[in-house]
């Protein structure tokens, strides 16, 4: 469960002060995979990010009793000195892996994220393709309650944006994701329950075919 309890969250701008969310009490319910729809600009990432306790409300509450990881679309978490290898052995540490797991998530994620030689080389050699394909790799390897997605799926050619989707839809069989997205089709492939956001306010809908008709009706 996430629960939300008085929570605002805004951003000062040149216009005044814009509100992504303003008060807002919602409870969302445990071993869903939820999908965030919304236009540009209202505050999709902000919120999965709250979500998933990476960022916090200006006011208000937010608690859940599930892990999160970090968002797959999120790539400035490395370090640009250290190699792709040195990174993802830095960040297996930090979560208390052992040598024979650091080992496993090493081989796991150079595979799947076919970077070559260049996983080997420094991360601030990397196209942003190539910093999230290492990321995604890194954020299977582990395991969450929750993967936080942020149109991840939209990274690399054909082939490996369907490799994507396949390894996600696999591992989620044994967790769930909180994905923001304007692809309805991979909505409609992933998510049971959607999350609307417009004009500072969440509204829950328990089908993600009604979320993505409430959103369709928004844009009109």
């Amino acid at each position: 469960m996430i629960e939300l309890k008085n929570v605002s969250k805004s951003f000062k701008t040149k216009h005044g002060r814009k509100y992504i969310l303003k008060d807002m009490s919602i409870v969302i319910p445990s071993d869903k995979n939820i999908g965030i729809l919304g236009r540009n600009g209202t505050g999709k990432s902000t919120i999965m990010h709250m979500l998933g306790q990476i960022e916090f409300p200006d006011k208000g509450t937010i608690t859940s009793d599930k892990s999160f990881s970090w968002p797959l679309g999120l790539r400035g978490g490395f370090v640009g000195n250290m190699t792709g290898k040195a990174n993802i052995k830095f960040v297996c540490r930090l979560y208390g892996k052992s040598a024979k797991e650091i080992k496993k998530t090493v081989e796991f994620v150079k595979e799947f994220s076919e970077l070559d030689d260049y996983f080997d080389m420094p991360i601030k050699t990397y196209s942003a393709g190539m910093k999230s394909r290492l990321s995604f790799g890194l954020s299977l390897s582990f395991d969450f309650d929750y993967l936080l997605i942020d149109e991840t799926l939209s990274v690399g050619d054909a082939r490996f944006r369907k490799k994507s989707k396949e390894a996600l839809l696999k591992k989620i069989e044994t967790c769930n994701v909180l994905l923001v997205s304007h692809d309805m089709g991979t909505l409609r492939d992933i998510c049971d329950v959607g999350i609307v956001v417009d004009k500072g306010k969440m509204s829950y809908f328990d089908n993600i075919n009604n979320a993505i008709a409430e959103y369709a009706a928004i844009n009109k």
